[in-house]
């Protein structure tokens, strides 16, 4: 077994995944590609927001392809660490959030 899933070799195997199911993963594809089209939010925003949505969903792979994405638009290192940032204070709010649940239950149990 490998030590890590985050393994950089381990994204070939999405060609498996393609291969299974190809009229899903050209459906997935195109979807993926409309979504991070030039359109109401500059392409530069959208990739922001996925390196956002990437570290709270804590894909390496998404992080990777984003941040590439992000500086090709035109992102600055200023502007990719800032999304990390917002990240982090989401992960972070999350976690509050789900204790005032632990406290409710503690209280209500208690």
């Amino acid at each position: 077994m490998a030590e890590s899933y985050y393994l950089h070799e381990t994204a070939r195997y999405l060609r498996d995944l393609g291969q299974a199911r190809p009229e899903l993963m050209e459906k997935f594809q195109a979807f993926d590609q409309a979504v991070f089209a030039e359109g109401a939010i500059p392409v530069k925003y959208k990739q922001l927001m996925a390196i956002t949505a990437a570290h709270i969903t804590q894909c390496p792979f998404c992080i990777d392809a984003h941040t590439r994405a992000a500086q090709k638009a035109g992102a600055s290192d200023a502007e990719i660490a800032e999304a990390v940032f917002v990240a982090m204070a989401m992960r972070a709010g999350g976690s509050m959030s789900h204790g005032a649940i632990a406290m409710r239950i503690a209280h209500d149990h208690g």
